[in-house]
């Protein structure tokens, strides 16, 4: 396993981190066995867990602390985020920041999440969802100052909306974000634009979130794919984007070389990015905890192969969701 540094934290985190969003916010999700594959990230190396209020109302950060109280004297590092009060996904313009983060709710779910996961205090504290009109309100920028200095969170960061990676840039103004969580992929690749410019003169860690984006990435989709009732993915790949995103997916397929796997070429693909601190595939099984933490160590790609892949690049709007 390789490691690099957090931002301006200066922890040594996985470059493979572990989402855990699958393990309580996706339908088949199976506890024991998420247990038997965080066992085993851990055992490889992973050190980096990414964690939410949100993934099955505390259920995934749950499940994170039994896996802490496992490995009791590993340094493990511990990430959740605090959901929207109004539980709109993702925020949009016209949300006043007191319906989504205020004061006493920036509070309340620290708090909450650090019960779940049975610690004194949280590595990394998130916004779940993130509007750049609200930088400049000083209510939530107290709040956060106020956790850090009270010890209950040590660094904080912002999960930004899918397919907007700039909805952030007023907020790393304030200097009170270490850390930027983005949709980053070989389908997404608009955040190397103008956000990993940034994070890097600044000296902020990049999250990349949705490395297979949502699953089609594995190269496992057919336009017949459907899920359990509840299940994000009925959202997500509603027929227009299913329709849209298989050949894109196929042509990808076209160049992956001989010996390695879709999933293998979109994990490296990403970690060949320096502005990139870590990436966090879901992974509920063992199997992918092996097949994903394995190209951690994996050479570079070629530049000619890194050439076709930036020509693969999808401009999307979030209008969708």
């Amino acid at each position: 396993m390789r490691y690099r540094t957090f931002g301006r934290t200066g922890w040594q985190v996985s470059d493979v981190g572990y989402g855990m969003w699958g393990m309580a916010g996706w339908s088949g999700s199976d506890d024991a066995q998420s247990d038997r594959a965080i066992d085993l990230a851990i055992e490889l190396g992973c050190n980096f867990f990414d964690t939410a209020w949100a993934y099955g109302d505390g259920r995934s950060e749950q499940i994170l602390g039994r896996a802490l109280k496992r490995h009791h004297g590993a340094r493990l590092y511990v990430a959740t985020k605090i959901p929207p009060k109004n539980r709109q996904w993702p925020a949009r313009s016209g949300h006043a920041v007191e319906d989504v983060f205020p004061v006493d709710h920036i509070r309340e779910y620290t708090e909450r999440s650090l019960e779940n996961i049975g610690v004194a205090s949280l590595d990394l504290q998130q916004f779940h969802v993130w509007n750049d009109e609200w930088a400049a309100d000083e209510r939530w920028q107290r709040a956060v100052r106020s956790l850090k200095e009270e010890g209950l969170i040590k660094s904080f960061g912002i999960s930004v909306n899918r397919f907007q990676p700039t909805n952030v840039m007023r907020a790393l103004a304030t200097g009170l974000v270490d850390a930027v969580q983005v949709v980053y992929n070989v389908l997404d690749q608009n955040p190397e634009d103008e956000l990993f410019p940034r994070c890097q003169a600044e000296n902020i860690a990049i999250i990349a979130r949705v490395p297979f984006d949502e699953g089609s990435l594995t190269g496992s989709l057919t336009a017949d794919s459907t899920w359990p009732a509840g299940d994000f993915r009925n959202s997500y790949f509603t027929p227009e984007n299913l329709n849209e995103t298989l050949p894109r997916v196929d042509a990808l397929k076209q160049l992956v070389p001989a010996g390695m796997t879709l999933p293998e070429l979109a994990l490296r693909y990403i970690l060949q990015h320096p502005a990139v601190t870590t990436v966090i595939p879901g992974m509920r099984k063992p199997e992918n905890v092996r097949q994903n933490i394995a190209t951690s160590e994996a050479s570079p790609l070629p530049a000619a192969l890194m050439a076709e892949l930036k020509r693969r690049r999808w401009n999307r709007s979030i209008d969708w969701e």
